[in-house]
Formats: structure tokens, sequence, C-alpha cells
């Protein structure tokens, strides 16, 4: 969340942040109400006061009459501060719900948009696939090379879910190897998470763990959900932590399960393995000061690019808008992988990068002592390696071959031990 102060000394740039996101949120109001618990703390600190002062007198000698007036005070003022006390929390409560909902500001260069299509094209890093016959896309390639079974895990799970089967398996562990290798080069630390976290974690991170729109699986009586990705776990790791200076930046690569509702997905963008309730990522997160934020985002940025030139998929990057960033971002790109069997040959997207500066570590609590032995907040950063149901899609619909077959990229073959997935 933002600092309040700084939303009462900027509200102009607030509100306009807040409209440029198409977000819904009354900083007006949170204004209001951090001046109102100003208020109500500075007159429940006088209280207080009047309260130790007639503490303090009645250990003094006095005459009966003196005592029973301290005594008829100080049971009147306990009644005030008790009501204070409420009063104070209760305004405390609906700041924080109010503040919660104010998303953070974005970047100066962030482009002002309402939807994906809205996003600028950054860079471009090979061409378009090209081939001399129809391409089939990954839906009827896995099927007919039985390694990926809908119907199945339907009757079994329900819709949006499939199972891998035969070199679909060694695929996808295929992939996860390739990108931990590349990440463990890099200084990341490998985690296998939690696929369940604490509902307060989720709220912390920036995601919506309740309602109709939610994204999110509640896991029912026990106050936590599924995670839609290791940014919420990795980011939970050091909740209420004052990290070591000399440590950051931190560096974390969290292999997991993500569990996603979809609500709504549907049409052709959804379709197979596009967006499904449950997959595999692995997934970038680092802590590091305010000041290295910026150079560590095109760290991240650099890898996921580094894995997927490695694998020969042509992509591309765009510069995320206002719209489409989401509250906690300060700044996104998202790269978008070719899809040769995408509405007939589109760009798709498959990883993204955020920098969310401090917005996520003051939820969180989380912070590092400065030189000047101030604790401050550290910035929070998360990225996605590779989503493995989504590689899969630009593996198998970008190197399929004329006779139905899926030569791998080189780059996967030694992790694989297989260079083509054949017709059973």
């Amino acid at each position: 969340m933002l600092d309040y102060r700084f939303i009462k000394d900027n509200l102009d740039a607030v509100k306009k942040n807040i409209s440029d996101r198409c977000m819904k949120a009354d900083a007006d109001l949170v204004v209001r109400l951090f001046d109102k618990r100003v208020e109500l703390t500075t007159a429940l600190q006088s209280l207080q006061q009047k309260r130790n002062a007639n503490a303090a007198a009645m250990k003094g000698k006095m005459e009966a009459d003196a005592r029973a007036a301290l005594i008829d005070e100080g049971k009147k003022l306990k009644e005030e501060v008790s009501a204070a006390e409420a009063q104070l929390a209760e305004t405390e409560k609906e700041l924080d719900l109010e503040g919660r909902k104010i998303p953070n500001m974005a970047h100066p260069e962030a482009p002002v948009g309402k939807l994906d299509t809205d996003n600028p094209e950054v860079k471009r890093v090979g061409v378009p696939t090209k081939f001399d016959f129809d391409p089939k896309d990954h839906v009827q390639l896995g099927q007919e090379l039985d390694i990926i079974d809908f119907d199945a895990a339907t009757k079994v799970s329900g819709t949006k879910f499939y199972y891998l089967k035969n070199e679909g398996v060694f695929l996808e562990l295929g992939l996860v190897r390739y990108a931990l290798d590349i990440l463990a080069k890099r200084g990341f630390t490998p985690f296998i998470t939690p696929d369940v976290a604490k509902t307060e974690i989720l709220e912390g991170i920036g995601f919506n763990p309740r309602g109709a729109e939610s994204n999110v699986y509640s896991v029912e009586g026990e106050g936590a959900c599924l995670v839609g990705t290791a940014e919420i776990t990795l980011g939970g790791y050091y909740s209420d932590t004052i990290i070591a200076k000399e440590k950051l930046p931190l560096r974390m690569a969290g292999l997991s399960h993500c569990f996603r509702r979809e609500a709504g997905a549907a049409g052709q963008f959804s379709k197979g393995l596009y967006r499904v309730h449950q997959f595999t990522k692995l997934e970038m997160f680092a802590y590091c000061l305010p000041e290295d934020s910026g150079k560590l985002h095109e760290e991240l940025r650099s890898i996921e690019e580094e894995i997927f030139a490695g694998l020969e998929i042509p992509f591309r990057v765009v510069d995320t808008c206002t719209g489409d960033l989401g509250a906690p971002a300060y700044r996104k790109w998202d790269l978008e992988a070719w899809m040769p069997g995408r509405n007939g040959g589109e760009w798709g997207e498959v990883t993204s990068t955020s920098n969310c500066t401090d917005f996520q570590a003051r939820r969180l609590n989380i912070k590092f002592k400065d030189d000047d032995g101030k604790n401050k907040y550290v910035h929070m950063l998360n990225g996605t390696a590779i989503a493995i149901s989504r590689g899969i899609i630009a593996v198998l619909e970008n190197f399929q071959q004329k006779d139905g077959t899926v030569k791998l990229p080189k780059a996967l073959v030694p992790y694989c031990g297989f260079e083509v997935i054949k017709r059973k």
C-alpha cells in the first residue's frame, strides 16, 4: 500500500494514477480518515496523560473527600479512554480497508491505456515461424502425439484441467530444469514452495482472495488459499522481518503448482493449455534496496529473454499500460511468444516481470536497517521464469513438422533425453 502521508501530500497525482489505472478507489476518503486518525490519536494521548496524572495523584496523602473525587475522576477517565480507543480502532480499520484499494503509483514512462491491446511493443527477437504446410494448434498436436489428455481430465477433475503423459511429462520436467539451471547460474536460490498460503499473505502481496471477481481458490475453514503463483509464497517468506542490508539483493527462484479459477475465461484465447485451473510455474522473486530496483527489474527481464531465446522461440516484449498493470506494480513488461496455432498465428503472453517498489513490503512489513540506523522498506520484484503450460504451447506449435511430429529445440534435448516426439 502507499504511505498515507504520501497520499495526502500528492493527492492530485494519486487520483490521476487511480484514473489512469481504471480502478475504483477514494483517495479523498483515505485522506479524511487519515486526518481523523491523527486527531483521534492526539485526543487519546491527552486522555491517557490525564489518566496517568490521576493515578499518580492517588499515590499521595490526602483527605478522604479529595481521594473520593480522584476516584470518580479516574472512573470517568477510564471510560473516556476506552471509548476513544474503540473509536480510533474503528477508524484505523476503515482507513486500512480504503487504503488497500489505492494502487501503487505507475512509472512515469508506463504507457497510459486500458487494455493489453494498448501495450506498445518495445523489442522483438526472431521472426514468426513459417511453415510449408498448414500448422496445427497444440491441442491437436498433443492429442495426436498422445502427450496431452484433456478429455480424461475433464471427466476426472472438470474443464480446464489436463493430463500430461508419455513425452509430455519429460517435456514439462525438461523445461523446469532448463530454466532452473539458467537461474542457478544467475545466483538465484532455488525453492519448492507450499501450494497454500494464509489469506493475509495473499492480501499483502496484492491478491484479492474474496468475492465473485476473485481468481483465487479458497480453502474452506482454514483461512488459507491455493496460490496462483509462487510470488505469493516467496513474497511472504520474509514477512515481518528486518533483512540485513548487506544481504540485499536477495534472488529467489520458486517452483510451485499454480491454481487459478479463471472465472469468465472462454473462447479462442483460452483454448487448451493457455488458460487452465492448474499448472506448474518457475517464478523469480527479488528483495533489494530501493535504489537498485530499476536495475534489477531489467535483470529479470533479460533472464526471461535468455530463456526463450535459448529455446529458439520467436518473441516480443511489450511495455504494460496503466490499465493492465495490476495494483501492486510500478512497472511491468510482458514477454509474448509467437504461437502459430493461436487464431491462425498470434502473439501470446508467456511471462511477465513487475517492479512493485515498496508497495508489497509495506503490507507485509519487510524492512532493512539503513546506514542511518533507520528501518526502511525494501523493494520487491517478481518475474515469471517460465509458465510450463504456455512453454509447452510455444514448443509444440513452433517446432511441429509436416509429418505431425515435433522436433525439440536443441537446448531441451539434454534435459528430455530425446530429439523428436513421434506419433505412437
